[in-house]
């Protein structure tokens, strides 16, 4: 860029001239033009705005031309509700999907500047939780990369769950203000907005064709329409994530602002847009829980009426609608959208019950993620009637015909018709949100082969005698784009160079590299990239939280969200048993090893709290031990999010996925380790069990009870203290915890931890499963001792993992339950 000089001389007017790349030339416009900078007055900021700015105009031309392409084909389009999508930072991958990533970062480069620096700039979309959340991530990534037309509807959270920090070991939850700095992704499409009615009564008229309900004196917000851009990887298909924000339709009572009263001039505008303030506000009281279910009912509602709107832009025929629409529950979460289609349908759109009944059963398709009853959501029937009254009566009427229909095929079974009732009359009415779903699809499918498994024959026994065939398996997937591509670029050059560019289009290519594995030369540059990856996390470990990680132990790693049947404490009973060993000089070649943490309890669950406290007392403890030294290390990474994974996967070595058996549907966190040539150690839970199927059991360590054993014990009347005394390392590591040794300050700080294991039955089995964890656990730290076994291990891991990408997962759905065909460009 050069300047001219205008007639007052201190003031310099930009010229943009053509002398530099495309794309440096893009990036100095923007710089001026988007962040209104110079370069000698820009900040890094800046910089990132006008890369993300650059990156995005090739995004949006490709965006436009994909709009055009679906309203000129008309194409059969998959809706994926979800309530979470963890999309993380999207500069990088963005660049990478687009295909001009190395023209960004030589056009940085050219400007004195590093990509990688300027990605760091960007916050992670605070839209999501955990595994849910990834998982429509990914599956957004994949949709696009596949040319599958698709739209994700979810929520705009202005401040998602929480910002996690530690101090003084606890978890401290502040404010995730992602929005802070805006969203230079986003589009605000004003002239997208659906009213959403919450509250009221329902009066019924009589008429000519029968009795019709109307919901009336209902309270009206305004569902506002924010889209995302989701590129496909080398492809020219970008779809939309449409995110909805609530905005009160008063914003301000000017009357009470001039009587002084100015709290109460917004009041009505706060309580309505906290619809979208938070994800999963803490549903401790009636409030919250109430606010959770506005929730879900805000952004259904208006995806379905967003749906509707743009089916009935080119049809006027009802009946062709499951032809034209798709529409996914991602777990219960959206799951009254069976309800919401109905309304409109029916009271909307004046079509018979009968036959909105039949559209709506071939529409709808239903993913659930858990197999504990307790996890699956259900709402008291007085708050559905307060807050959704017309729903509620919608729900009766579905429930009402469902259990004639189950009595007709299965007369006299009253215990049948109470078990699957949507309405549960045995604990004070609620209603349950995963019959609704499992009612109103047509396909529902479990998450991996042993969670479908346990579906058909535990938790949806009945409804699948009911109605055979309707239970499917789709095993979850990753997109190796951000899980191998963009978050480990040494690996994925190294396999580019050795079997070409093949697998990033399909990931079972990565079978070409299990020959290597036998190459001494080429485990040796495997072990090279590992270390550079693990020496980077340890640097940001250790800016973090001030804990030095000696990069040559074994990288023990265990982040996903913190809760008792993930087992963290598990992982903890085993630190503390080395550490014992350590000090009492048992372990003298025992193999180093850094356990690093990652993970959030939900505000409300206190027990998950108190672990994360128990990881840190004992952290600050073991770390401080001179007799222990670098032969062990434990350190809590703070606010794990997506930006944080693509640090921690790369760098670990042991992958725990520890869940007790027959808990954990699936989980992609031992897909994204394994990927990265993480050894797994784990239960057969869950992916795992597939997971040891691809890699071999010489290529996983595998222990712990089986489901079919988990069952068998507690039906024979599992008792813990039979393992606290019978095994004197489990008993000396429980009572140094309930004992005071790692809260000097407070003894009794973890008498519950001592009261969920011993006295109050011990529920998810870790004593009973810690002995073999313990000798697994000693077989690792000797295997990692000898590092060419472990190197040809963890590439083996690599080269056949490959069955779980996404875009395996996606082509499923598509073929499946969607019935959707890829774009013709």
């Amino acid at each position: 860029m050069t300047t001219k000089q205008t007639k007052n001389p201190k003031v310099a007017v930009p010229v943009i001239t053509t002398e530099k790349t495309p794309i440096a030339q893009a990036l100095q416009n923007h710089l001026i033009f988007s962040a209104f900078k110079t370069s000698e007055a820009s900040t890094p900021r800046d910089w990132f705005v006008a890369t993300g700015h650059t990156v995005r105009d090739h995004m949006v031309e490709r965006w436009a031309k994909t709009a055009e392409a679906y309203n000129a084909q008309d194409p059969k389009r998959v809706y994926y509700l979800s309530l979470e999508f963890l999309i993380g930072r999207m500069l990088q991958n963005a660049a990478l999907n687009l295909g001009i990533e190395p023209e960004v970062k030589q056009g940085l480069s050219a400007l004195g500047h590093k990509l990688e620096e300027v990605v760091e700039l960007e916050t992670d979309a605070a839209l999501g939780n955990g595994g849910l959340g990834r998982l429509a991530a990914c599956f957004l990534d994949s949709m696009a990369s596949m040319d599958i037309p698709g739209t994700g509807y979810g929520i705009r959270y202005e401040y998602g769950m929480f910002r996690q920090s530690i101090s003084q070991g606890q978890q401290i939850e502040n404010p995730d203000n992602w929005l802070r700095y805006g969203n230079l992704w986003e589009f605000q499409r004003p002239e997208s907005h659906y009213p959403i009615k919450l509250y009221g009564r329902v009066v019924e008229f009589p008429t000519p064709k029968g009795t019709e309900s109307h919901w009336v004196d209902a309270e009206s917000v305004m569902a506002i329409a924010y889209d995302m851009p989701i590129p496909g990887y080398n492809t020219e298909t970008v779809n939309t994530l449409r995110l909805w924000s609530a905005k009160a339709a008063r914003e301000f009572d000017l009357a009470h602002f001039n009587d002084g009263n100015y709290e109460k001039a917004v009041e009505e505008r706060n309580a309505y847009e906290n619809i979208s303030k938070v994800l999963y506000p803490n549903d401790a009281s009636v409030l919250g829980r109430e606010l959770r279910l506005k929730q879900q009912y805000f952004f259904v509602s208006a995806s379905i009426q967003d749906i509707l709107r743009r089916f009935l832009s080119k049809h006027d025929d009802w009946t062709v609608l499951p032809d034209k629409v798709a529409i996914q529950l991602n777990d219960t979460h959206p799951a009254i959208a069976v309800a919401e289609l109905m309304y409109q349908l029916v009271d909307v759109h004046h079509l018979k019950w009968d036959q909105a009944w039949k559209i709506t059963g071939k529409v709808f398709a239903y993913t659930n993620h858990t197999l504990m009853p307790e996890a699956l959501e259900t709402w008291a029937v007085d708050l559905f009637a307060n807050l959704l009254p017309r729903h509620l009566g919608i729900i009766y009427r579905i429930n009402h015909e469902f259990l004639q229909l189950v009595n007709h095929k299965f007369p006299g079974d009253t215990d049948l018709l109470s078990r699957v009732s949507i309405i549960d009359e045995n604990n004070g009415r609620r209603v349950r949100m995963a019959h609704l779903a499992v009612i109103g699809s047509h396909t529902v499918n479990g998450v991996a082969a042993l969670h479908s498994e346990l579906l058909r024959t535990t938790l949806f026994a009945d409804f699948n005698r009911i109605f055979p065939g309707k239970f499917i398996n789709i095993t979850n997937g990753i997109t190796p784009r951000r899980w191998l591509n963009q978050c480990n670029p040494g690996l994925t050059k190294l396999i580019d160079k050795v079997i070409g560019p093949d697998f990033h289009r399909d990931l079972s290519k990565l079978r070409g590299l299990e020959a290597l594995a036998e190459d001494a030369d080429f485990r040796k540059t495997f072990r090279e990239i590992k270390r550079s990856n693990k020496e980077r996390l340890a640097k940001r470990l250790e800016h973090l939280t001030g804990v030095r990680l000696n990069p040559n132990a074994l990288f023990d790693v265990q982040i996903k969200r913190i809760h008792e049947y993930k087992r963290q404490l598990l992982n903890v009973l085993h630190i503390i048993t080395l550490y014992n060993r350590i000090r009492s000089g048992q372990a003298k070649d025992v193999t180093p090893r850094a356990v690093i943490f990652g993970g959030k309890a939900a505000p409300g669950y206190w027990l998950a709290k108190l672990i994360i406290r128990l990881i840190n007392d004992v952290a600050a403890i073991v770390n401080e031990d001179s007799a222990v030294g670098d032969k062990l290390k434990v350190v809590y990474y703070p606010n794990y999010e997506v930006s944080a994974a693509e640090l921690l996967f790369p760098g670990s070595d042991l992958s725990e996925q520890i869940s007790t058996a027959g808990t954990e549907a699936s989980g992609t966190g031992n897909m994204k380790m394994a990927l990265n040539g993480a050894l797994t150690i784990g239960t057969l839970d869950g992916a795992n069990v597939e997971i040891l199927e691809e890699v071999g059991k010489d290529n996983i360590f595998i222990f712990g009870l089986t489901t079919e054993e988990v069952a068998e014990v507690k039906a024979n009347q599992y008792n813990p203290w039979d393992y606290y005394h019978g095994n004197a390392e489990l008993k000396q590591a429980l009572d140094m915890i309930t004992g005071g040794f790692f809260s000097v300050d407070e003894p009794d700080r973890y008498q519950a931890i001592g009261e969920a294991l011993l006295n109050n039955g011990d529920h998810y089995l870790l004593l009973a499963d810690y002995a073999s964890y313990i000798a697994t656990q000693d077989e690792v730290g000797k295997l990692y001792q000898n590092q060419e076994e472990w190197s040809r291990k963890a590439i083996l891991n690599v080269a056949r993992v490959g069955k779980f990408s996404s875009d395996r997962t996606i082509g499923e759905y598509a073929d499946k339950i969607w019935g959707v065909k890829r774009l013709d460009h």
